[in-house]
């Protein structure tokens, strides 16, 4: 695997630049639209203001939120967003202005920052521990408060424009009061939305803005890599979970993601999607910002066969979904990435092949230019993807399926695709009310 740049490039940035610092943030309520502003600056010769936009919606409740209590919720979504400014020089010194940290809350960041730099560091060829990596520094006495509002019985489903959240909002919209939320709306997560029977007035809408500084420093030199962007997610629900008064925020990652991406290591371009982040987060908000909020991954007991199983019942979607990063701007499947090659085989039990052409437009399995990627999805490499795939053991059982020899024009379930169909991961968060609809929905029941 080749990487970017390497730890004399990075060791040399950290001399020449010795501390960032997150100076303040500010916003504005007008209208019923929430605006936010970050202040941050890396040694104080590059500034960086990212910003994000909620438009107004019927639904939200923003007089039930008071000033201390907002401040909690963006102080915390400041202190996500400002890893990707980090990571451009990784400055050994971090220093925090707007409220403290306490010692386990400093732990806890600069463990996720370390593991959600995971792939970051290895594509770099760095060396680095979670110890010495980052010294975070407050400078301020004021503690966050914590938050306590009323909250119901309504559930925030974040909307990505792929095969999982189709699957939990299409298990869920029927059986209880739901609102879908977007980051930064496109073609695909407007029309799954528009698909479930959703308006866009109807979806919460975040409009999230990066700073250009940085996306210029990229191209000058500066180091970049994959961020956290689950771990940047999560904090937005809550935000959007307040507003809504909503008690509960269903994810849609399965236990897949908690395979490493390199083998017999810890680096996981999906650790932000594991259930190692989602227990350290609900702990982290359990202690530090509200004890009523319930943030968990309706699909965490499920594998990606299990959710293509499902996703395959709902035809609507098969023309709009997308998960493809490289296509995302065109709103396309580009046919050459891991996700696209996927996407594809693990649907392939569960969707004719003509209607998998009909959304891919070609055969993927037959494309010689993708075997590398396929090697590497199939366990033949030391490094997966850096992608949202799924495991080892789910691409080889898809592929036993493939490569079946048809009887009577049929193929039949083989041991192993049938075994993955019937797991349940009981090392979950799920409320018991969500659990049983989505034991209900399975391929097969386990009690």
């Amino acid at each position: 695997m080749a990487t970017y740049y390497d730890q004399n490039k990075y060791n040399s940035l950290r001399e020449e630049y010795e501390f960032f610092r997150f100076q303040r943030y500010d916003y504005t309520l007008e209208n019923g639209v929430l605006s936010v502003k970050f202040y941050f600056s890396l040694d104080d010769k590059y500034y960086f203001t990212p910003s994000f936009e909620i438009p107004q919606r019927k639904f939200y409740n923003w007089s039930d939120i008071d000033k201390n209590q907002l401040d909690t919720i963006l102080f915390n979504i400041g202190m996500i967003e400002l890893v990707s400014y980090w990571k451009l020089a990784c400055p050994k010194k971090v220093y925090i202005a707007p409220f403290k940290l306490d010692a386990d809350q400093i732990l806890w960041w600069k463990k996720l920052y370390f593991n959600g730099l995971g792939e970051f560091f290895y594509l770099n060829g760095i060396k680095e521990n979670v110890n010495d990596f980052m010294q975070i520094i407050c400078e301020s006495d004021a503690s966050c408060e914590k938050i306590e509002l009323p909250l119901k019985e309504t559930t925030l489903v974040p909307i990505g424009g792929g095969k999982d959240s189709v699957v939990t909002v299409e298990l869920l919209k029927n059986k209880m009061p739901i609102i879908p939320l977007i980051i930064n709306p496109r073609g695909a997560t407007k029309d799954c939305v528009d698909a479930a029977g959703f308006s866009l007035e109807q979806t919460a809408v975040i409009k999230r803005t990066l700073d250009p500084t940085m996306l210029r420093m990229n191209n000058e030199g500066f180091l970049n890599g994959h961020t956290p962007f689950s771990a940047m997610l999560a904090f937005y629900t809550l935000l959007i979970g307040f507003a809504t008064n909503s008690k509960y925020i269903a994810l849609s990652n399965e236990s897949s993601a908690n395979e490493p991406t390199v083998l017999d290591t810890e680096v996981n371009h999906q650790y932000s999607k594991s259930i190692a982040f989602e227990n350290d987060f609900r702990d982290y908000v359990e202690k530090y910002i509200s004890s009523e909020i319930q943030y968990f991954s309706f699909l965490r007991p499920i594998n990606e066969i299990q959710i293509a199983s499902l996703f395959a019942k709902n035809k609507d979607y098969y023309k709009v979904f997308k998960s493809c990063n490289v296509g995302s701007k065109t709103d396309s499947w580009c046919g050459k990435c891991p996700k696209c090659l996927f996407t594809y085989l693990i649907m392939s039990p569960f969707i004719p092949k003509n209607e998998l052409l009909d959304i891919f437009g070609n055969d993927l399995l037959n494309d010689s230019e993708l075997l590398p990627i396929l090697k590497q999805l199939k366990g033949e490499a030391e490094v997966k993807p850096f992608e949202c795939v799924g495991t080892v053991e789910e691409v080889n059982a898809c592929l036993e399926y493939c490569q079946q020899t048809m009887d009577n024009g049929q193929r039949i379930l083989s041991g192993s695709l049938e075994n993955l169909l019937s797991q349940y991961d009981y090392i979950n968060n799920l409320p018991e009310h969500f659990e049983a609809i989505l034991k209900d929905n399975l391929f097969i029941n386990n009690d």
